[in-house]
């Protein structure tokens, strides 16, 4: 039997590896942690996992067909668990690196219902930031 005990790492195809990883690094702290530029891809650390960046010009990149779009997205979204979680200094903090933000409101996770913000990247993947369990 197979049991998931958490996600490890998401791999995103990206068209400018340097501005994504500018943004998961500076914008949401996310630090580099293994760049392997033979192969088209950077891990970064969100965490206990990862997320990995592969520009779609690099040689892993090429085999995934189209680059992310409007009309090719990578995933629906992913959500990455943030804490503390104060959601007025967190949409301050991306406000202010220009991100694009969209509604602050209670969702289910992996943890139950509890508050969570949505904002894109820079190449309009959705993200969904979230904090603890509601009381």
């Amino acid at each position: 039997m197979i049991r998931v005990v958490d996600i490890d790492h998401v791999v995103l195809r990206v068209r400018d590896l340097e501005r994504m990883i500018a943004f998961y690094r500076d914008v949401l702290g996310c630090p580099v942690e293994w760049r392997r530029d033979d192969l088209g891809l950077a891990h970064l650390r969100a965490g206990r996992a990862l997320i990995d960046l592969v520009p779609v010009d690099g040689p892993l990149g090429r085999k995934g067909g189209a680059a992310p779009g409007a009309e090719a997205r990578n995933v629906d979204h992913v959500c990455l668990r943030v804490a503390p979680f104060d959601p007025a200094a967190i949409t301050a903090h991306l406000a202010a690196h220009g991100a694009r933000i969209g509604e602050v409101r209670a969702r289910y996770g992996a943890q139950g219902e509890g508050v969570s913000i949505y904002l894109w990247d820079p190449e309009d993947n959705l993200l969904e930031l979230k904090g603890e369990r509601a009381a």
